[in-house]
């Protein structure tokens, strides 16, 4: 194998990295080689920001070139690299020193920040999209079809999408609560939960106690569990009927909540095309109702 520079870390996304470059060396192009002679020498904080045209510059190459060795590599793209990388620092760097590593990187250059801003949402969305195929979200819709109420959960950011989930699925026609509590009351939210029941719940990364209990609770009671998640598939996968990938924000520089706002509204439209007569019933009330109040 041709040499290429490697730094210590204790990153496992950068090892996992370096080892697909190892086993696929002797099939890779020179581009490809040169690709990830940058790639194997970059900095875990350096790559969360890098762009696919700044690695490609830096290996004399193009960023299509980058997006095509990382897929070779058996990556979907830079975004899904990026996540891998970007997990360890959620849990083990606290949010000002991210937060001070983005500016120091960022700097104050309006258009580089609209621009990388941009990128990451435009990455985002595509991992969020080829993350979840139709047999997901269809597993997904018929919960929610056939819920006679549907529980939405999200702590923090999380919470965001969960609303817009919620706001959105009232006005589909289906009864809709938002959990909007957390610890001691939170008993009082979910006590009528039952097996005729859905519950949402938005969870990126990480397990706290309140969704413990919720998906404890769901599993006694016999109510279907929906997880919207980034990293927890595998964790959580015997406890829940339906998941779908939210891919999390690896730099902060888009909204926490993005691609779970984006897949909240992909099972709405999807409900609406199965259950169109009953969109259609509560859109004529909501817009009756508005026009009472004079709006």
């Amino acid at each position: 194998m041709d040499p290429f520079v490697t730094t210590g870390t204790d990153n496992p996304a950068l090892s996992g990295l370096r080892g697909r470059i190892s086993s696929a060396w002797n099939d890779l192009s020179k581009s490809e080689r040169a690709v990830c002679r940058v790639l194997s020498s970059t900095s875990a904080e350096h790559l969360l920001y890098a762009s696919a045209a700044e690695l490609g510059a830096q290996s004399s190459t193009s960023n299509a070139s980058v997006v095509r060795t990382l897929q070779k590599l058996g990556y979907s793209g830079l975004s899904q690299l990026k996540q891998e990388v970007a997990a360890p620092f959620s849990s083990s760097v606290s949010p000002e020193v991210r937060l001070k590593t983005r500016i120091e990187h960022i700097g104050q250059d309006l258009a580089r920040i609209q621009q990388e801003t941009w990128d990451e949402a435009a990455s985002l969305i595509d991992l969020a999209r080829t993350s979840n195929d139709d047999s997901s979200y269809s597993a997904a819709i018929n919960l929610l079809v056939r819920a006679d109420d549907v529980y939405c959960y999200g702590l923090g950011a999380s919470g965001i999408a969960a609303e817009h989930l919620a706001l959105r699925l009232r006005r589909t026609g289906i009864a809709t609560r938002r959990l909007s509590t957390d610890g001691f009351r939170l008993a009082d939210e979910v006590m009528n939960l039952s097996a005729r029941d859905a519950l949402v719940v938005f969870a990126p990364g990480r397990v706290t106690r309140d969704i413990d209990v919720l998906l404890d609770h769901a599993q006694l009671v016999g109510a279907n569990v929906i997880l919207v998640t980034d990293e927890l598939h595998e964790r959580l996968s015997s406890r829940v009927d339906a998941t779908l990938t939210a891919p999390h924000t690896p730099t902060g520089l888009t909204s926490e909540s993005l691609a779970g706002i984006l897949i909240s509204d992909v099972l709405v439209q999807g409900i609406s095309a199965v259950a169109p007569d009953a969109a259609l019933r509560s859109s004529q009330l909501l817009n009756d109702i508005r026009s009472r109040l004079g709006y």
